[in-house]
């Protein structure tokens, strides 16, 4: 069953809620919601941390857990999902969401090279926040919605595999 498996990877709850950064939350961590795994709790959890995964923004994972608290879904799946993006697959994540924005905006795609100086920021990221931006946000929901689907149809045909996998038993006032 997922829930054994999703248990079994996940910090413990009490953990969570002593943790020194998630201490500020307060009262607000001990809502049941914030720790249930079920099929409901755990696809907003993913849908959440998907999409901000795929916003350009620096502290996706404190951004995913404020919202999962605000939402009311699962917030170690919320915290987890938005490592999507990782120092390996971000910047083809964000190549691929200028140039759908791009299209979609019909902006002609520009060759600009990367620098990490403030100076870039300053001018060549005014070109760009256009078509990223859009093109982070269709691809976000995008993967939030491909996200709920997976959890959703996979957990229930999971739930159904276990299911009947069990010995029936007859009901001997029926008569059947």
């Amino acid at each position: 069953m997922p829930r054994k498996f999703l248990k079994r990877i996940m910090p413990d709850h009490e953990t969570m809620r002593e943790h020194p950064h998630l201490r500020k939350f307060g009262q607000r961590l001990t809502e049941p919601r914030l720790w249930h795994l079920n099929r409901r709790s755990v696809a907003g959890g993913l849908a959440l941390g998907l999409f901000v995964g795929f916003m350009p923004v620096l502290g996706q994972m404190f951004i995913a857990a404020a919202l999962a608290i605000w939402f009311r879904v699962n917030l170690p799946v919320a915290s987890m999902a938005v490592w999507v993006t990782n120092p390996f697959t971000f910047a083809p994540i964000f190549f691929y969401a200028y140039k759908l924005g791009a299209w979609i905006l019909e902006v002609p795609m520009g060759h600009y090279a990367f620098s990490p100086s403030w100076e870039w920021f300053r001018y060549e990221f005014l070109k760009v926040w256009e078509p990223l931006l859009l093109g982070c946000t269709i691809m976000g929901l995008l993967a939030a919605l491909a996200g709920v689907l997976f959890v959703r149809i996979g957990w229930r045909l999971v739930v159904i595999r276990s299911w009947s996998k069990r010995p029936h038993k007859h009901n001997s006032r029926s008569g059947v």
